[in-house]
């Protein structure tokens, strides 16, 4: 893996990870419940690269890329503007379109063609609904490893039980990943709260804090919590959008 860093998009995100970013060619897996900001923070590391000039794919296996547009809209993420400038492409499937060796091949056929530097699958929890865990694990090891071949920085969001210290899939995608970033929401005085922490950062001096997530018309933002307002993560089905 190389010592050089990519910034995340979000500065203060940055400063979580050793002020710097990730890795370039790891892979950084994002998990947390429905609502919680996995795609707003995948969105923006991707805004952020095509920023640099650098070429991108993102592969969605839950909603349809319009959808995706739409969704990012209001951090103010404006993902079709890339896509006008040729940096981006967004592959939208629905897993159960074809067998996980299909999927793999296409996928690898996409990264061929692009020669992105930033791919994106989003969310890889949804493949278990075409082949069981460890099948589905063994071909994320296999995408991941064509990824390093290549410098290629990987993103990879899932979901995660209600506590959010398990991944919901049971595919333990985050033994194989470097980074590790947990999402969750938590209620504190009467309202919803997005938090982000890190788990886990291979290599890096990484904050061990857990801090607030804010997104909004400004963009995908972090801000210290204090530590009396930290309370446990809302049960799974009331996250919200």
């Amino acid at each position: 893996m190389s010592a050089e860093r990519v910034p995340t998009g979000v500065p203060d995100l940055d400063a979580m990870l050793g002020g710097a970013g990730y890795y370039r060619g790891s892979s950084v897996l994002l998990t947390g419940t429905a609502g919680t900001g996995k795609t707003s923070i995948a969105g923006r590391f991707v805004e952020a690269a095509c920023e640099r000039g650098e070429r991108c794919l993102y592969f969605a296996f839950e909603e349809a890329a319009s959808q995706i547009r739409r969704n990012l809209a209001p951090v103010g993420i404006d993902l079709a503007r890339w896509e006008e400038a040729g940096g981006l492409r967004i592959h939208a499937a629905r897993p159960t379109a074809f067998g996980l060796e299909a999927h793999l091949a296409l996928l690898f056929k996409r990264i061929e063609e692009h020669a992105p530097t930033v791919v994106v699958v989003d969310p890889v929890s949804n493949l278990v609904s075409i082949g069981t865990p460890l099948e589905v694990q063994v071909m994320l090891v296999r995408l991941i490893d064509y990824l390093k071949t290549r410098r290629t920085t990987a993103l990879l969001t899932g979901l995660a039980d209600s506590a959010g210290d398990r991944e919901e899939s049971g595919m333990e995608v985050s033994s194989l990943s470097d980074t590790w970033i947990r999402l969750q929401a938590v209620r504190t005085d009467g309202r919803r709260r997005r938090t982000i922490s890190i788990l886990k950062s291979r290599g890096m001096e990484h904050s061990d804090e857990i801090r607030e997530l804010r997104l909004g018309p400004g963009g995908v933002g972090i801000e210290e919590i204090a530590p009396d307002e930290r309370h446990g993560p809302v049960s799974a089905g009331s996250a919200g959008p």
